[in-house]
């Protein structure tokens, strides 16, 4: 048994102390409480990386057994007991019986178009093939499908840009697949041009955003719909200009134009009310276990510390269909030394993370 000496930040506000007791957490003393040991510090949820892709390879393809435990260890240590999988080249549902692991939401793999995304990250189809596709991945799925809305279209050579990849009868039928299969479907995006057709669609997330208008933002706000701004991928935008070079000049002052407003346009998406989730997206090309310097650069863009905690934990949770910080629910928690509300930095340091009541860091 575990006494948690608190404060325990809940949804419903803040509590003095709390019990872990087997794998659940109460806030009555149970029987036996005099002999718990004591876990001192500011607890909260379990951080939740809301777009993280544990099981895919650096750079590209499915990681070995061994590795995906490798990320999965980075996220747990980081503080991250749950992990909406947004996009995986492998069936990583064996993993759901290792311990050590985050409790992970499984959304099958990328939907993209040949030719039209990282190659070695998706499955590539035809425009056609969307809808039925669509519904495979929802039904294999733990509730999410992930579509890559646009990219970069290399054969407009010189004039290349970021376009839409689904023409919006199609996507609005693809959507509606994954409705009908009790699925929502997230989707990449960074150009303005998609927006308009994701609305239309009916979409439930939209990664990235960093095209949205503040039309677009008002409209996501009114429906609720969560974007997961993923500051710390926008952060190498400039890079992605850079390398794209003279090449792809269009694509290039996108690309930068979007960096250099990166954290005006996390702070608008706010300010319009729109639900945010945070997540590191991890995989690929970016490091696991950074979900804290992914708030960190939120925070930094000019977001209340307490609101960035709020959609890293219940408010994630919440959005995501998971149980929050409550009496009987799983304990799922992560303690801080001080209250990384008034001291974000506490973020990057948490004193103790367990997962389903067990301390695995």
């Amino acid at each position: 048994m575990i006494h948690l000496t608190g404060p325990i930040l809940t949804r419903d506000g803040l509590l003095p102390e709390a019990w872990i007791v087997g794998e659940t957490i109460t806030f009555r003393p149970p029987a036996g409480a005099g002999g718990a040991t004591e876990v001192a510090g500011f607890v909260t949820d379990g951080l939740v990386d809301a777009h993280c892709h544990i099981g895919l390879a650096k750079g590209g393809g499915a990681a070995s057994r061994e590795v995906a435990l490798d990320q999965a260890h980075a996220c747990i240590a980081s503080g991250v007991t749950l992990v909406r999988d947004l996009g995986v080249p492998q069936d990583m549902s064996w993993i759901d019986g290792e311990k050590c692991a985050p409790h992970i939401i499984h959304c099958g793999t990328h939907i993209a178009r040949p030719k039209r995304y990282l190659r070695g990250f998706g499955r590539e189809i035809e425009v056609s093939e969307l809808p039925e596709v669509v519904a495979e991945e929802a039904e294999r799925s733990a509730g999410w499908v992930k579509l890559v809305g646009d990219w970069i279209d290399r054969s407009m050579g010189a004039d290349a840009d970021l376009t839409p990849l689904w023409p919006r009868d199609v996507l609005t039928e693809a959507v509606a697949a994954a409705h009908e299969r009790g699925a929502r479907v997230a989707v990449h995006t960074f150009a303005t041009e998609t927006i308009d057709d994701l609305l239309a669609a009916g979409v439930d997330g939209i990664e990235h955003g960093t095209g949205m208008t503040p039309d677009h933002m008002a409209e996501a706000a009114r429906r609720a719909i969560p974007v997961t701004p993923t500051a710390n991928q926008v952060s190498h935008f400039g890079e992605f200009a850079d390398l794209a070079g003279e090449k792809y000049p269009v694509y290039a002052r996108r690309m930068r134009g979007m960096y250099e407003g990166y954290q005006d346009h996390i702070c608008a998406m706010a300010e319009a009310g729109i639900p945010l989730l945070m997540g590191s997206d991890a995989g690929g090309t970016l490091d696991f276990g950074t979900l804290p310097s992914e708030l960190a650069a939120c925070i930094e863009a000019g977001l209340d510390p307490e609101l960035v905690l709020t959609a890293a934990t219940h408010g994630a949770r919440t959005i995501l269909g998971q149980p929050v910080l409550a009496e009987g629910a799983p304990a799922d928690l992560v303690v801080f030394e001080r209250d990384p509300r008034s001291e974000p930095e506490m973020l990057a340091n948490p004193v103790a993370v367990f997962r389903a009541g067990e301390r695995l860091a």
